[in-house]
């Protein structure tokens, strides 16, 4: 990935952002800091942080991380599979 002026600007801006919002403290030297950025943008309330989020993945040609939501054929019937690891494989039970 290529780092210009407008992805440094838009970490640095989410950086901030999210030391205010969350006590995170993301060094941009860090190896996975734009992972960390995006993973902390999913648990922000404020919208603007969420948008910065959306444009540090387009700059970075990385997908946003997403939340796994619940099937709506589990949340139909009433029954919530549980998942369990089982020597680093998922189970669902």
């Amino acid at each position: 990935m290529e780092f210009n002026k407008a992805v440094l600007d838009c970490m640095q801006t989410l950086r901030r952002r999210l030391r205010e919002e969350q006590q995170l403290d993301i060094h941009l030297s860090q190896p996975d800091a734009i992972t960390a950025m995006l993973t902390a943008c999913l648990g922000s309330s404020d919208e603007t942080t969420r948008d910065l989020g959306r444009q540090l993945a387009a700059y970075s040609d990385m997908p946003p991380p997403v939340l796994a939501k619940p099937s709506p054929s589990a949340s139909s019937n009433g029954y919530t599979p549980s998942v369990r690891i089982y020597r680093g494989q998922r189970i669902m039970a």
